[in-house]
């Protein structure tokens, strides 16, 4: 629960989201706002993930192997996983 406080936190700098209940209900948020995003404002898009410190490569190849699965999915993944990493490095800095 904890994690979640930290990623909707984190999360909230870039989107608003209000307070997920769970993980997934916070990835399905996500996964709306970078679908409208890629329709709308690609660059605005395109300057959360720089911030987010996304990998450009990595997500180039995960978008590549993942054709069966919306581009708005893969990013929100992306995001997340990104984000999750940052919790992770500040905790084993904190201590």
């Amino acid at each position: 629960m904890e994690e979640l406080k930290s990623l909707c936190k984190i999360v909230g700098t870039d989107f608003e989201i209000g307070t997920p209940l769970s993980e997934e209900s916070l990835r399905s948020g996500l996964v709306s706002a970078f679908s409208y995003l890629i329709d709308h404002d690609l660059s605005k898009m395109m300057t959360i993930l720089y911030r987010a410190d996304v990998n450009e490569e990595k997500l180039k190849i995960l978008l590549a192997e993942s054709v069966e699965m919306p581009a708005a999915e893969v990013i929100a993944g992306a995001y997340l996983s990104r984000q999750k990493e940052k919790i992770e490095t500040w905790k084993k800095y904190s201590r």
